[in-house]
C-alpha cells in the first residue's frame, strides 16, 4: 500500500478506535444511570449549518433535521479521526507504530475544550456547561469521558501494532 494511504488508514483507525472505546465507555455509564449526550442533538447542530445557523439558545427546541442522528453519529466519528490526526501531529508518525500513553491521554484531556468552549455554547449550554442544571457535574462527565478517549487512542494504536505482527 501507498506509504501515505497507510498512514491515512492508520490514523482514521486509531481515532475511530479510540471513538470507539470511548461509546462503549459512554454506553457502561449509560446502563448506570450516567446522562448521555444525544448524538442526534450534535446532527441537528450541524445539520443547521447550511442555512447560516451555527448558534442556538436551546438545541434541544431547534427544529429537527433530517436525519440529525445518522449525521450526529458520522461527526462524532469524524472528530475523533481530526482529534487523532491532532495527536499524530503533535506525537509524530513514529508513535503509531511505538506508541506510549502520556501523549494520548494528554491529546485526550486537551479535546475537552472543544465541546466546553464550541460545541456547549453553540448548543445553548454556554462555556463548559456553565447554563446547565450541573455545570460542575457535566464537566467532571467531560473530563472523564475525554479522558477514555485519550486511553483509546493508546489502546487504538497498541492494537493495531498488535495486529501487524
Amino acid at each position: 500500500m501507498n506509504t501515505l494511504l497507510e498512514n491515512i488508514a492508520r490514523v482514521a483507525a486509531i481515532g475511530a478506535g479510540a471513538t470507539a472505546i470511548m461509546d462503549v465507555w459512554l454506553l457502561l455509564s449509560q446502563r448506570l444511570g450516567v446522562p448521555s449526550l444525544n448524538f442526534a442533538m450534535i446532527g441537528r447542530w450541524v445539520g443547521h449549518w447550511p442555512r447560516g445557523v451555527f448558534r442556538h439558545d436551546a438545541i434541544a427546541a431547534a427544529r429537527p433535521v433530517r436525519g440529525e442522528l445518522a449525521l450526529g453519529w458520522l461527526v462524532h466519528y469524524l472528530t475523533g479521526i481530526a482529534f487523532a490526526t491532532f495527536l499524530i501531529g503533535v506525537a509524530g508518525m513514529a508513535w503509531t507504530r511505538s506508541p506510549t500513553a502520556t501523549p494520548a491521554l494528554c491529546i485526550g484531556l486537551v479535546t475537552v475544550l472543544a465541546p466546553w468552549l464550541v460545541m456547549q455554547p453553540a448548543m445553548g449550554a454556554g462555556i463548559a456547561s456553565a447554563k446547565t442544571k450541573s455545570p460542575g457535574q457535566n464537566r467532571a462527565r467531560s473530563l472523564v469521558n475525554h479522558t477514555i478517549f485519550g486511553l483509546g487512542l493508546y489502546l487504538a494504536a497498541l492494537l493495531i501494532v498488535w495486529i501487524e505482527r
